[in-house]
């Protein structure tokens, strides 16, 4: 039993072309079916593009902006919830730092006891057995919250002598280094030590001012 191929409609575009040709612009009730929908269709996509152009475009980019400051808050959310968990921590170091700093800076001498820490660091070496041919304290160079005095020194001893005093530089209360240190042979098969001896000292509460005020007004 056979059966016949359906056969399929032939669009007539002569008479579409017709259609749209000979439209009455003031009975658009009265136009075919095919100008309709095309025009219809036109007024949509128009009023779609229209939308995007003056309305959508721009909530869409405010949308973004908005959604990247959402991303930016969560982020500063979970920084700020991490650091409020490890509060007590944060404040054990932090009290843990200012002891440090404390010991430290008690290491540092004030004005009135440079003059006995430079009579220690002499007496450490002549309790050597060392002989001090120079020893002429510098220009102090001031710091942001402390000073430095360096201190050159030119002394006559043996090598081991020479280490036995700064090991007992090393053992001082006060902060004391030896820099630029040369040994060269000197007389009666001596030796001789040229170094800069620095030793530190915290400023006072005017000092510290000073320093500030002449910081801020470097910046200006």
């Amino acid at each position: 039993m056979s059966t016949k191929p359906t056969s399929v409609p032939k669009i007539d575009f002569q008479a579409i072309a017709d259609d749209f040709r000979f439209l009455n612009p003031n009975d658009p009730a009265a136009w075919p079916p095919i100008p309709k929908m095309t025009v219809l269709a036109g007024i949509f996509l128009a009023l779609v593009v229209s939308g995007w152009w003056f309305l959508w475009s721009d909530q869409l980019v405010e949308l973004e902006t908005k959604q990247k400051e959402e991303e930016t808050l969560k982020l500063q959310y979970l920084d700020k919830k991490k650091q409020a968990v490890n509060l007590d921590l944060y404040i054990e170091q932090l009290a843990e730092i200012d002891r440090s700093f404390g010991a430290l800076l008690k290491q540092l001498p004030n004005k009135s006891e440079i003059e006995a820490l430079l009579i220690e660091v002499n007496q450490a070496g002549l309790g050597r057995g060392l002989q001090f041919d120079l020893f002429r304290p510098g220009a102090e160079q001031v710091k942001d919250f402390y000073a430095e005095l360096p201190i050159a020194v030119k002394i006559n001893g043996g090598y081991h002598d020479f280490g036995a005093f700064a090991a007992d530089i090393a053992k001082l209360p006060r902060i004391v280094t030896l820099n630029n240190i040369a040994i060269v042979p000197g007389k009666d098969g001596a030796l001789t030590l040229d170094a800069i001896t620095k030793t530190f000292r915290y400023l006072d509460e005017e000092e510290v001012a000073k320093q500030k005020k002449a910081a801020q007004g470097a910046k200006k």
